[in-house]
């Protein structure tokens, strides 16, 4: 390994740390109770509030939990990981729900003409999010907001004081520095990265993120056979409370710099919960996506699984990948011309702030010299590979040659020019 390249060759048999051991050794003494009545305890104790509003989330958070309890492969570690998440989750509900009903005007919030970027993961969608959030005209949503939009109601911050969710935040992303040296320079989950809107749509127990979080192929389907447009209501109105909680009482002043992989395969949804919308799809070679977000998916199974199935990995996340992109391609043209733009991989790459110009241009937003200096700065301080590079090897890791698994994809290399990356 080199002070660049980060090669990791043991995802098959992971070589753990002595911190790694010491973790999986003190939880398997835990007893991790991963059942709706036990989390809700929880949650309820941690907000001092009892209703959690309408009932079908819980059926959601029943079927999260009995599937994951079926899994004879989790380490009681990932266990735990999980059940941090979903007691994280069911507090949010709580106080959003005894938020909402207390000031019911929220939903009169407007959420007006945001900027959303939809794309593969992997494809450039978080530096391109990061970078438009690095203009402070644009709202967006850090991490630390991410996981708790609401505040707990004894956590009264002064001003100059931390907010305690932040504090929780940087304690997590530290934790998980520990457990996965290597993450940083896959995926920076620091509480003052620019986070996907998707989490708000945790409180509901809904998205795809859980697919992410541990093997779901039970919700999956549950997803795939769902109308996911409840849901998307859901994280707007989570929207309309941050932008009220700022201050901004009509939305008038505020607008959103948003992004999530999962609108690919919702684009009709997206576009009927924000009509006005400008929406950016990012386009990448999916192999490079594939052996990328399986390198790290297989890293962080470590520590959350008795045995690393690279297989497995391999032919989920293939058909994920192959999923989202066929409904990209039939529902590309249903975005209005005039809302949305399509953006390729290598050339923004090749130029980001001229890409950001051109979104600009057509979103209807002028690109001021106070702008170009702050997304500058973001640059400076954020460049390309700032953690190490990891070295993907699909071909030797997952057993399957860069053109053969191209091949699946003819359909979508067909309707968008990508940059071939990984031969």
């Amino acid at each position: 390994m080199t002070q660049d390249k980060l090669v990791i060759d043991d995802l098959a048999t992971p070589r753990l740390t002595e911190q790694q051991r010491a973790a999986l050794d003190y939880c398997a003494t835990l007893t991790v109770e991963l059942t709706p009545k036990s989390i809700l305890a929880e949650a309820r104790a941690v907000s001092g509030l009892e209703d959690a509003g309408p009932a079908d989330a819980l059926d959601r958070l029943a079927l999260l939990c009995d599937e994951w309890n079926s899994d004879g492969e989790l380490t009681n570690l990932g266990r735990l990981s999980l059940r941090n998440k979903l007691v994280q989750h069911a507090t949010s509900r709580l106080l959003l729900h005894d938020l909402l009903t207390a000031h019911p005007e929220i939903h009169d919030v407007e959420i007006r003409r945001p900027i959303i970027v939809a794309g593969l993961p992997r494809s450039g969608t978080t530096h391109l999010l990061n970078l438009l959030a690095a203009d402070s005209r644009l709202r967006s949503l850090p991490l630390w907001e991410s996981y708790e939009p609401v505040p707990r109601p004894a956590e009264i911050v002064e001003p100059g004081e931390v907010d305690p969710r932040y504090t929780r935040c940087e304690q997590q992303w530290q934790m998980m520095q520990s457990m996965s040296p290597l993450l940083a320079a896959m995926h920076p989950m620091n509480p003052d990265h620019i986070h996907e809107e998707l989490e708000l749509m945790g409180p509901d127990f809904a998205s795809y993120n859980y697919e992410w979080l541990s093997v779901s192929p039970r919700w999956r389907d549950h997803y795939y056979n769902t109308d996911q447009t409840p849901h998307y209501e859901y994280m707007k109105t989570v929207l309309k409370v941050l932008t009220w909680q700022d201050g901004d009482l009509t939305g008038a002043n505020t607008r959103w710099v948003l992004k999530c992989p999962q609108h690919l395969e919702q684009l009709p949804v997206l576009q009927q919960v924000f009509p006005d919308a400008f929406v950016v799809v990012t386009h990448r070679d999916p192999v490079s996506v594939i052996q990328s977000a399986m390198t790290m998916l297989a890293y962080g199974q470590r520590t959350s699984r008795t045995r690393v199935d690279l297989p497995a990995i391999l032919d989920y996340w293939s058909d994920r990948v192959e999923h989202l992109l066929r409904a990209c391609v039939d529902d590309r043209s249903k975005l209005p011309s005039g809302q949305s733009l399509d953006v390729l991989f290598h050339a923004f790459m090749a130029d980001d702030l001229g890409t950001v110009e051109a979104i600009y241009q057509q979103a209807g937003l002028t690109m001021t010299d106070a702008a170009q200096q702050q997304l500058q700065q973001y640059l400076r301080d954020n460049p390309r590979g700032k953690h190490g590079q990891v070295v993907y090897r699909l071909e030797q890791d997952f057993g399957i040659a860069p053109a053969a698994l191209r091949e699946r994809f003819r359909f979508y290399l067909d309707q968008f020019p990508v940059r071939v990356e990984v031969r």
